[in-house]
């Protein structure tokens, strides 16, 4: 106890505090879970499959993709989010669909067959990249 704020030494001896293990635990688990449930329902609303390659995935091997790049301001919404296998995802990067569709046209044709539950405007727009990139 310091004779100079002896008020500081009372007020921490009263306070209770939780764990810090049990705090920060409780944080990540919510995450991953969250997580966990929206690739999953990614899986099934793709068919199992890389919607870019039309790979069958295990849920091992999937890996979410934002059509529409976080970098570029997509959200984690479930009409933003399909599954990829890892060398797709990779391609792809923070590409926007019309940039990714354009230099690989496979993938768009692919896109929009597997990405059943994708926004109606990020389909449309790869309709569009992957007729034109096919007529060029």
């Amino acid at each position: 106890m310091s004779a100079r704020h002896p008020h500081r030494v009372a007020a921490r001896a009263t306070l209770p505090r939780a764990p810090r293990k049990l705090v920060r635990r409780a944080r990540p688990a919510a995450r991953l879970e969250a997580k966990r449930v929206l690739k999953l329902n990614a899986l099934r609303d793709c068919g199992r499959r890389c919607v870019y390659c039309a790979r069958a995935l295990a849920p091992e091997q999937a890996t979410l993709d934002h059509v529409y790049p976080v970098a570029h301001g997509g959200t984690n919404v479930p009409g933003n989010v399909v599954v990829a296998c890892g060398p797709c995802n990779r391609m792809k990067g923070d590409m926007l669909p019309h940039e990714f569709f354009a230099r690989h046209p496979w993938a768009g044709a692919n896109f929009v067959r597997y990405a059943r539950a994708v926004h109606r405007a990020l389909k449309r727009g790869a309709r569009r990249a992957v007729s034109l990139a096919f007529a060029a």
